[in-house]
């Protein structure tokens, strides 16, 4: 008897692949052509065979390691008739471990004209489809691409059955978590059948209605919309060929090819059946977390994809409810106690009116905001006696530019200069608390009140405009937000936040910060005052301001030092050119 170290034979162009199954252990008595472990490549799992028979001495690999051509995986002790064959695979692989992969493809050839033919009735069912949609002259008119959204909801439907419309009239508003959105009618005609309604949630390709008479251009929507499945048939290969599989057949436990799931019609895969899906793409589901038996197939005969699994993250991650204040959590401390539940009709007549998706998206931004931002509000009055009059001075100028100065630009614009002074202010805390991510950037948002509720639009660049460019932009972005045309990524970005009442009215308010940011400026409305000055008591215009601040990143004393300074800015405006 002699022992020998059992090699990696040749496994095609390779490196690094690793062991994901151990199928022998030490003392084993095996045979030729026994399985020992199992690989997993990006492209199949296979299985190394024992070049010989004998008695497995020790197991010289574990789970998880990664092997290559010629890495030992055992030692196998052999009689001397198997000798030469144990020898074999530290230099060739044997003809089965070379014929392996024509064995594997042999399965698969023998599917591709079944497959093919399958593939060529569902074009000719589509095709007739199609011919039965032009013959009626109807076409069905779907949810274009909308961007990074999926279940947006249908907040109103601008046409009904029988309504006449023309190309790019809006038929939907959808409403998304940052703005809303109309969808319009990519032809003219008469509608059919609306096959949505409020409250409904739809996504990319979402049938919305059918519309008659519709041009060309409406036909082209529903084409688009196809998968590839046609030109995958036009490009298919001769049968004599051997075109490289689309993905190595899943193998059974004897290493032998099993036959592939039965699907039916139209519903994904039978129950019970296994999932369809490489080993690439198993492994990449593991690592995730996920069941792959979950999964939806978008590939060829509902197989799974690498993209299906990343969509249904994401699809579970976006389902996730907002924490709720009777949510526990380790981040807020602890459960909070339930409010209770109240029947609010024992009491007198009610009405129930749902909030709209703006203000449920406030409310549970700015809770999350006061249970994670530990909050101090200073308070202090700029006197803008000397700024107020300057401001009127300009309207006449400003008229002939065809802007409109407000109080508001000159915040902004003392609001870059407080920032530039203190950084820390223009700023957030990195995740976990360990560092201070300072922005070199200055974005401000400006709180405006819609219909539908308050939106927080921002001004990017603010440090590099002047009091006109600034006051056309507040113009421009505030009628954007109540026409509701606003695009998510006008929403986004902000270093610091200004809410001002001024309009409205009020002496003080205490807002709260707009995390990730760090501190947010309050405005209420200026009054003229009495102020001591010279042994005397004049009238100045006093302005409220109160600055909320995050105090992990900012303390008391910096926090009164930027509103100190904030209001020395806006007393005398000389001091931007500083």
């Amino acid at each position: 008897m002699t022992s020998k170290e059992i090699q990696v034979p040749d496994i095609g162009d390779f490196e690094g692949v690793p062991v994901i199954e151990i199928l022998v252990s030490e003392g084993d008595d095996i045979d030729a052509e026994t399985p020992l472990v199992t690989l997993e490549s990006d492209k199949a799992a296979m299985d190394v065979p024992s070049p010989a028979a004998g008695r497995i001495t020790e197991i010289l690999v574990k789970v998880d390691d990664k092997v290559s051509k010629g890495s030992p995986l055992l030692m196998l002790e052999v009689d001397g008739e198997a000798e030469d064959q144990a020898t074999g695979p530290s230099a060739e692989a044997p003809d089965s471990d070379r014929d392996a992969p024509q064995q594997e493809q042999e399965p698969q050839q023998e599917q591709e004209p079944q497959q093919e033919q399958e593939q060529e009735q569902e074009q000719e069912q589509e095709q007739e489809q199609e011919a039965a949609g032009s013959s009626s002259g109807t076409r069905a008119v779907t949810v274009p691409d909308i961007g990074d959204f999926s279940g947006v909801e249908v907040i109103e439907v601008h046409v009904s059955a029988g309504d006449e419309i023309d190309a790019e009239d809006p038929v939907i508003t959808l409403e998304s978590d940052k703005a809303t959105m109309d969808v319009p009618s990519p032809a003219g005609g008469t509608v059919v059948e609306v096959q949505v309604k409020t409250g409904d949630r739809v996504s990319q390709g979402d049938p919305v209605l059918t519309l008659k008479g519709g041009d060309s251009e409406a036909s082209k929507q529903p084409e688009a919309a196809k998968p590839d499945r046609a030109p995958a048939a036009s490009e298919s290969k001769p049968a004599d060929s051997r075109p490289e599989p689309e993905s190595p057949p899943e193998r059974t436990g004897d290493g032998e090819p099993a036959p592939p799931p039965t699907l039916p019609a139209g519903d994904g895969r039978d129950k019970g059946a296994p999932p369809h899906a490489s080993p690439s793409v198993r492994r990449f589901a593991r690592e995730l977390g996920v069941d792959i038996s979950q999964v939806r197939g978008s590939g060829r005969k509902d197989r799974i994809l690498k993209e299906d699994v990343q969509s249904w993250v994401k699809s579970r991650i976006q389902d996730t409810p907002p924490q709720t204040a009777a949510a526990p959590t380790g981040s807020t401390g602890g459960a909070l106690p339930a409010m209770p539940d109240i029947d609010f009709s024992q009491f007198g007549e009610v009405e129930v009116v749902p909030l709209n998706r703006i203000k449920k998206l406030t409310a549970a931004s700015v809770h999350r905001s006061w249970l994670h931002v530990p909050h101090v509000t200073q308070h202090e009055e700029a006197d803008i006696t000397e700024l107020e009059a300057f401001r009127q001075d300009l309207k006449k100028e400003a008229a002939d530019r065809g802007v409109k100065v407000t109080m508001l630009a000159f915040l902004i614009k003392a609001c870059v200069a407080a920032l530039r002074e203190y950084p820390s202010f223009n700023a957030s805390l990195e995740n976990g608390g360990a560092n201070l991510i300072l922005k070199k950037y200055c974005n401000i948002g400006i709180a405006v009140e819609t219909p539908d509720g308050l939106v927080v639009p921002v001004i990017r660049g603010a440090d590099r405009k002047g009091i006109y460019d600034l006051a056309r932009e507040l113009g421009e972005v505030s009628q954007r937000a109540r026409d509701r045309k606003l695009s998510p990524n006008d929403l986004q970005g902000a270093c610091f936040t200004i809410s001002s009442l001024g309009g409205i009215g009020g002496t003080a308010f205490t807002p709260i910060v707009n995390a990730p940011e760090v501190a947010i400026l309050g405005v209420s409305r200026a009054q003229m005052k009495p102020v001591y000055e010279n042994g005397e008591f004049v009238p100045r215009l006093m302005l409220p301001l109160a600055l909320s601040y995050d105090h992990r990143v900012v303390d008391g004393a910096e926090g009164a030092r930027f509103v100190v300074f904030l209001s020395r800015v806006l007393g005398d405006a000389r001091r931007l050119l500083l």
